[in-house]
């Protein structure tokens, strides 16, 4: 097995699988860097041939928390805009889209742009501790990262609308029951059960695997690229509002924010 750190990533070469683990402590928030890092090595996995499977997790009690919001401040829309666009969303993409299967492990909670790299991988497990949290209005901001896209498809709008407009998580046991997850185990045995699944997909038959994920793409997903576009032009409004700026500064103050609509 071989493995290397790469700003706030750990890949890990396991046989033909390529294991990234999000090492960012505490949360393993993502900050502009380790999102550069993860899109490059999801585009070396995409096209490395000795790669047959990626398997994405998070060190320690959490999958990702997201963007780290204390990093933030208040940039300019068209920032925001551009950042989705060149860095951000190329990494949902690439998960997607990506000739082979990808795996999400989530050991513990995953929310805003930690729930969109989780919903873009083909398949989920989840430890029992694992909470999936929408998190974009719970400071005033709106999906991106695909998560506008895949979340209701997953698990139908209905249950979506109530995570985006209630913050409520699903916990592993509910995201089992509509389907987002296909197995929960205890949170000590998600490791040795991701590695088994890994390595049968790895051994599979990758490039029948590949076209199956190429048609379910066209079929659920045939205008993901355009709707995250269109998640960019949102977020660049949103981040221009009062609210957002209220919510970004409770958030990091550790307070209720006080929302004006604005």
């Amino acid at each position: 097995m071989a493995s290397e750190e790469s700003r706030g990533l750990r890949l890990e070469h396991i046989g033909a699988v390529l294991k990234i683990v999000f090492s960012r402590p505490p949360a393993n928030a993502f900050e502009v860097p380790m999102a550069q890092a993860l899109r490059s090595a999801l585009q070396s996995a995409s096209e490395d041939p000795t790669v047959r499977c990626v398997w994405l997790t998070g060190d320690g009690r959490f999958f990702s928390a997201g963007q780290d919001v204390s990093s933030i401040g208040h940039p300019p829309p068209a920032m925001v805009q551009q950042a989705l666009h060149e860095i951000y969303n190329p990494c949902v993409l690439l998960l997607r889209t990506m000739p082979k299967p990808v795996l999400a492990a989530v050991n513990g909670p995953a929310a805003g742009m930690g729930l969109g790299l989780a919903l873009a991988a083909d398949q989920r497990l989840a430890a029992r501790s694992a909470r999936f949290v929408f998190g974009f209005t719970a400071i005033g901001l709106t999906a991106d990262c695909g998560v506008s896209a895949l979340l209701p498809a997953w698990v139908g709008p209905s249950q979506a609308i109530r995570m985006a407009f209630q913050e409520e998580p699903l916990t592993a046991e509910q995201a089992e029951a509509c389907g987002l997850v296909a197995s929960v185990c205890e949170d000590s045995a998600l490791e040795k059960q991701a590695g088994a699944w890994a390595e049968r997909l790895a051994n599979g038959p990758t490039l029948a695997l590949a076209l199956t994920k190429h048609a379910f793409n066209r079929s659920v997903f045939p205008d993901l690229e355009r709707r995250m576009e269109e998640e960019a032009l949102r977020q660049a409004t949103a981040v221009d509002t009062a609210d957002a700026q209220e919510g970004v500064r409770a958030f990091v103050e550790k307070r209720r924010p006080a929302f004006r609509g604005a």
